[in-house]
């Protein structure tokens, strides 16, 4: 099969990394220097049990690739709108798009229902510029739980994690979705695939909304995090909000907060992504992670002031940052 990783950065050269190595032909589109390191020499890959270096074609032109089996859309949420208007040349008529964002979709509603069909929220895509320009029925969903960073332009260090999950937006059982499933396992994931996507997104939504933000915050790990007394309160308060929006929304969730506590304990010293993008001086994913549930539960009457409190800190860390970095 043929692949386009759009946005090989961390998770993205990641995954373009091992399905390359298991055969597939895989073509990374990235940018910058860490674009040149992976044309020069190649993706390495190092961390756990893993220190490999593979060579896939990778460029900044998607024009040079053509139609592709499936394109996996790994740019952070806020990068879709630049990302969605390079699509046409790796789309023929049966091109599926795989939406591995963090937080709420752009696609959240597709397939829900009549009564939610064509419902956007203006925090994830904002003019409904991405919306126009991918079209729902092309979309596969894909929940990504290894944690990766870009050690140096064109190194990858897996800190820990294999598992993806897929599912389509209306919950139907698809040739796709299994052969790309399978294509996943061949390379070294574990991957299922979910009639009930939303719940497992929801459920890593849970720690994304409250430990992204709050790290970038503090700078601190999730160990930090999980195990400080009041910064664990705090955590499990926003949880409880947006446990609430959920079941509003019909989704029953399958992890108790205790259990994802735990699990954000047992990742240890990791840098959240939002922290690395804060240090990196790149934008934050604050708009879909937690400006996203904060719109929900406007349009849902629940009320989230934990969460709100969390999600205004963050905008002015943003906008600080923002009018520093222009001002100097």
């Amino acid at each position: 099969m043929k692949f386009a990783i759009v946005g090989a950065g961390a998770i993205g050269a990641y995954i373009g990394a091992k399905l390359h190595r298991s055969g597939q032909d895989v073509h990374l589109i990235a940018r910058g220097p860490h674009l040149a390191a992976m044309q020069s020499n190649g993706v390495r890959v190092t961390g756990s049990d893993e220190d490999f270096t593979v060579h896939p074609n990778a460029t900044g032109d998607p024009t040079e690739i053509g139609c592709v089996d499936y394109v996996i859309l790994t740019v952070k949420a806020h990068g879709l709108k630049e990302v969605a208007r390079i699509l046409e040349p790796l789309l023929g008529a049966d091109t599926a798009i795989v939406s591995t964002q963090n937080g709420i979709p752009w696609w959240y509603f597709h397939g829900m229902g009549p009564e939610w069909e064509g419902m956007r929220l203006e925090s994830v895509d904002p003019g409904g510029v991405v919306s126009a320009a991918i079209d729902p029925r092309r979309v596969i969903g894909c929940i990504v739980y290894p944690a990766t960073v870009v050690s140096e332009p064109g190194v990858i260090r897996h800190v820990e994690g294999d598992r993806l999950t897929l599912g389509e937006p209306d919950g139907s059982e698809t040739a796709r979705t299994q052969d790309l499933a399978a294509a996943f396992s061949g390379a070294g994931f574990k991957c299922r695939v979910r009639k009930d996507i939303r719940n497992e997104l929801w459920v890593k939504l849970l720690g994304n909304l409250v430990f992204n933000p709050v790290s970038a915050l503090t700078g601190a790990t999730l160990e930090e995090m999980a195990i400080h007394p009041d910064a664990a309160q705090l955590a499990r308060c926003v949880m409880q909000e947006a446990d609430a929006v959920a079941e509003a929304l019909g989704v029953k969730m399958p992890v108790s907060i205790d259990r994802r506590m735990a699990g954000a304990e047992k990742v240890g010293a990791h840098k959240t992504s939002m922290l690395q993008d804060l240090e990196a001086g790149r934008p934050m994913e604050i708009g879909a992670l937690v400006g996203s549930v904060v719109e929900l539960g406007e349009m849902l009457d629940v009320t989230m002031p934990h969460t709100r409190s969390v999600y205004a800190c963050a905008k002015l860390l943003s906008q600080v940052r923002e009018s520093r970095t222009s001002a100097s």
